[in-house]
């Protein structure tokens, strides 16, 4: 059966409320279109969990810091749709930029120090977007739960800490990242890459797993560990870093000592494409 493809809000709340009669349990998997494995494990997991899934497609103006960068980025909602049918997703909800944002935006959302750092501090007003854009869609659609890529470990903690503190009725269902066989980050971003890009771009998992030997193994400095993942990368001119950090796994803060779980993340540019990626770590354990 075919995904319904709803452009309007009001359209997707009156197609929706039966279901919420009859008592579904409704499953919302927000992304901005070009869908690729990862959202396709997304929606595999909504579809085991919930009665009823909704897919937002929606490239979200207000969280770009460049306009090239929203330009430039692949719409592509006929093959979503068509992407979403095959995994049985009951609505695509495609709205236009005016049905979002029919005058200009003075309301924001806004959660404080979990985006600080990492890709808080290189994009200012980025998170405010992702905030403010996905409590728009938690207002339409009215989820039960809703599913986020730790991929985008920075933006997961952000909605869980914004759903907590909000005291927002829905769970927050983390999914793990998924990767190329050759451990590369699946991201919408990577069709940029060029041949050479796409061959060197899996450096930077193989730096994370780097770092993830040397805290198993008991290096607790972050620096010391930061400067052994940075020496892999620096056999690769094409990758100009970012950033390496290591940050507490649920306030995203950088850690001074590494005590507990960890996230280690990077941030790279390869060319004009900017690729981000991470992974958790703990003392003791190589999983």
């Amino acid at each position: 059966m075919s995904a319904v493809l709803v452009h309007s809000i009001s359209d997707l709340r009156g197609r929706l409320e039966p279901f919420r009669r009859d008592g579904r349990i409704i499953g919302l998997v927000p992304t901005m279109g070009a869908l690729h494995a990862g959202h396709g494990r997304l929606i595999e997991r909504a579809r085991e969990e919930c009665g009823t899934v909704v897919v937002s497609v929606f490239v979200n103006p207000i969280q770009f810091n460049q306009a090239l960068d929203f330009e430039r980025y692949p719409r592509t909602l006929e093959a979503d749709l068509k992407f979403c049918s095959d995994r049985g997703v009951d609505f695509v909800f495609a709205p236009p930029e005016s049905e979002m944002y029919p005058c200009p935006q003075l309301a924001f959302v806004e959660v404080e120090k979990v985006t600080e750092h990492l890709c808080g501090a290189k994009r200012p007003g980025h998170f405010r977007g992702v905030t403010t854009v996905v409590t728009k869609l938690f207002n339409i659609v009215q989820p039960h739960r809703a599913y986020f890529g730790e991929k985008d470990a920075q933006q997961l903690a952000t909605i869980q800490r914004m759903v907590a503190d909000l005291n927002m009725p829905i769970e927050i269902v983390p999914v793990p990242t998924v990767r190329e066989p050759d451990g590369l980050a699946l991201s919408s971003r990577n069709t940029h890459l060029n041949e050479e890009e796409r061959r060197v771009a899996p450096a930077l998992y193989r730096s994370l797993q780097a770092a993830r030997e040397l805290i198993a193994s008991g290096i607790l400095d972050p620096g010391e560990v930061r400067r052994g993942a940075l020496e892999l990368l620096a056999k690769y001119p094409q990758i100009q870093v970012e950033y390496f950090e290591i940050v507490d796994a649920g306030t995203m803060q950088p850690v001074e000592r590494i005590t507990g779980p960890v996230r280690v993340a990077v941030a790279a540019w390869l060319g004009s494409t900017r690729l981000i990626d991470n992974i958790w770590c703990e003392y003791g354990r190589k999983d």
